[in-house]
């Protein structure tokens, strides 16, 4: 998915596009189908990322982060994307700006997505809020990105939410 109109300093940053987390791969691809019926998004537009592909993606940004990236919260962003996806969470990368993306973003979380990130030319706003989230704090590359839960930590996000229905780690995807 790394291509150079999509990276920031060797990081994963699609601008134009919001990339949403699901708690499983069934419902990131009931919010797809919802996403090409009610807003009209298909083929190229919206690009579906599984658990282990998310892993493989953030390891390679990783090794290829060049030192600017502590400048902004990119490496921190998709460390956060790791963290949910070793937890088992699938995407849905969605080509979307203005109002649209806010669109997609309400379509995703009645679909159950946990997050759903618009990343813009400076700035990346979280699209999906939740009743636990707490008031945001600072970030930094030394404390990383807020994860907006009491320990600070992504996964603890995902422990906070209605256990979804997953299925095992060692089934056929």
């Amino acid at each position: 998915m790394s291509e150079p109109d999509n990276t920031s300093f060797g990081v994963y940053k699609p601008v134009g596009h919001v990339v949403i987390s699901f708690p499983t791969a069934q419902q990131a691809q009931a919010a797809r189908a919802a996403l090409a019926k009610e807003a009209g998004l298909e083929g190229d537009a919206i690009h579906f990322m599984t658990d282990r592909q998310m892993v493989e993606q953030v390891d390679s940004d990783i090794l290829d982060a060049s030192p600017l990236v502590n400048f902004g919260q990119e490496l921190n962003l998709v460390k956060a994307h790791r963290e949910l996806a070793e937890l088992g969470y699938h995407w849905l990368i969605v080509r979307a700006e203005g109002d649209l993306a806010v669109r997609v973003a309400a379509i995703a979380k009645a679909h159950g997505a946990e997050r759903a990130q618009r990343y813009g030319r400076l700035v990346i706003e979280e699209l999906i809020e939740h009743g636990t989230d707490l008031p945001q704090v600072a970030e930094s590359p030394d404390r990383g990105l807020d994860a907006q839960t009491p320990s600070g930590q992504e996964a603890e996000r995902a422990r906070l939410r209605p256990p979804a229905k997953r299925p095992p780690r060692d089934a056929k995807r």
